[in-house]
């Protein structure tokens, strides 16, 4: 059997192992030969044992990736060796090769660099997701994104742009340009400003709340959305229990939506990755969306990185290199 360079969670740190079993291959898949990898906070949460990969996943970190084809299975029609292509998974992307469904992999467009596209997928899938499939976001609406400067409140900030909404975002003040390079009209400054109070008082409310934060921020959520407005809750990074008011929400027929992504099965994964790859790599190609890249390490790094992540160094996406 051959062998792999990859990076495991081992007492609470991410280790790499020189000669860790390479993939088998599969005959609904593509073998990559991955070129750049992209950090996550679920990756972070997998080396504390908290997050683990779903049934049938590698356990080997990394949740995206970008390379080249080197092999494809024996009922693959349309992807052939040697393409560039960037790809979702559900482990395995800090490694030498990955093999991976023909469904979840997508081109790169020519203008992308492998290290640009391996901060595409996870960031950008999961905004997409949550905004325009799960959020419904429409034009001319508003919209907030709570950690606006993390990898996928740059994405969502930038989708929510392209799409004709008015962006309203939370961040920490030294990450205040990068929100509004990206597309951010109003940036709230989470440590010293109570985001709702100042939202009230510029625009009134917001139809669309995508939340990465949980308990804490539950009761401003509510109080800033609009009637019929949509709350996302995609991580519970300051909590996960609350005591709330049911009245409020029937008051203002809101709707409160959950979701993951990793864990989704195969064909919503599918149908996900084509959907987005129509609207938006077109969007990649001429330039209207942007990999965020805020730092790219090699391999060899990958504890440093972690403990950039951690220590919420970073705004945007940290990429390895193999």
């Amino acid at each position: 059997m051959s062998t792999m360079r990859a990076v495991v969670a081992s007492d609470g740190k991410p280790v790499i192992v020189n000669d860790y079993p390479a993939p088998p291959m599969t005959a609904d898949g593509v073998r990559i030969a991955v070129r750049a990898t992209a950090l996550n906070r679920a990756d972070l949460m997998q080396v504390r044992g908290q997050y683990p990969p779903p049934a049938g996943a590698p356990h080997t970190l990394g949740l995206e990736l970008a390379g080249e084809i080197v092999d494809v299975g024996a009922n693959v029609t349309g992807w052939q060796v040697g393409q560039r292509v960037m790809a979702l998974v559900a482990g395995g992307g800090y490694a030498e090769q990955a093999v991976v469904h023909h469904e979840h992999i997508m081109p790169i467009p020519d203008n992308l660099s492998y290290e640009q596209a391996a901060a595409i997928p996870e960031a950008f899938l999961t905004a997409y997701s949550n905004m325009i499939e799960i959020g419904r976001l429409c034009d001319n609406e508003r919209v907030l994104i709570h950690a606006g400067a993390s990898g996928v409140g740059l994405a969502a900030i930038q989708i929510a742009h392209v799409s004709g909404a008015e962006v309203y975002t939370t961040a920490s003040a030294a990450k205040h340009a990068i929100c509004r390079e990206n597309g951010a009209d109003v940036v709230i400054d989470y440590r010293t400003q109570n985001f709702a109070d100042v939202i009230r008082q510029t625009c009134g409310g917001v139809h669309l709340v995508i939340d990465f934060i949980g308990a804490p921020y539950w009761d401003d959520n509510v109080r800033v959305l609009e009637k019929w407005g949509r709350l996302v809750l995609v991580g519970l990074m300051g909590g996960t229990e609350k005591t709330i008011s049911l009245r409020d929400i029937m008051a203002k027929r809101l709707s409160i939506m959950g979701s993951t992504l990793r864990n989704r099965e195969q064909a919503l994964k599918s149908a996900l990755i084509a959907n987005f790859s129509g609207w938006a790599l077109p969007l990649f190609a001429n330039g209207d969306l942007q990999p965020n890249v805020w730092r790219v390490m090699a391999l060899d790094d990958v504890a440093a990185a972690h403990a950039l992540m951690r220590e919420n160094q970073n705004a945007g996406k940290i990429v390895l290199t193999l």
